[in-house]
C-alpha cells in the first residue's frame, strides 16, 4: 500500500499514489541510470550493451521478450519487448542483479 497521508477538516486519510489534495494524481516517472557512466538507460540496446559487459548473455527463446541469464547464477532478466512497456518494476529487478552498476531515479 503506498500513498500520501492528508489531514483536512479534522479527519486523516490515506491518499493512494500519492494524489494530491486537490484530487489530480501527482506521479513520479522512473528512469534507470547506469552508474558508472552517470547515463541514463534510452533503449535495450543501451541496455543490452551494459550487461553484456557485466556477463549477462541474452536469451533469444521467445520473440515477446528480452530475456538475459548470468553464467553460474539462476538469476534472470525478464524484459517486454516493446521498451515502452518498460517499467519501474523492471527497473528494480535489474538494479536488485547489479546493485553496483545501476540505480533507480525519478525524472
Amino acid at each position: 500500500m503506498s500513498g500520501v497521508w492528508v489531514f483536512k477538516n479534522g479527519v486523516v486519510r490515506l491518499v493512494e499514489n500519492g494524489a494530491a489534495a486537490g484530487g489530480e494524481a501527482v506521479r513520479r516517472r522512473k528512469a534507470l541510470v547506469h552508474t558508472p557512466s552517470g547515463q541514463v538507460v534510452r533503449s535495450y540496446a543501451e541496455l543490452e550493451s551494459e550487461l553484456r559487459a557485466l556477463g549477462w548473455e541474452r536469451y533469444y527463446e521467445d520473440p515477446t521478450l528480452y530475456q538475459f541469464h548470468k553464467r553460474g547464477s539462476l538469476d534472470l532478466i525478464s524484459l517486454p519487448a516493446d521498451f515502452a512497456r518498460f517499467s519501474s518494476v523492471h527497473m528494480y529487478d535489474i538494479v536488485i542483479k547489479n546493485r553496483e552498476a545501476f540505480r533507480v531515479v525519478d525524472i
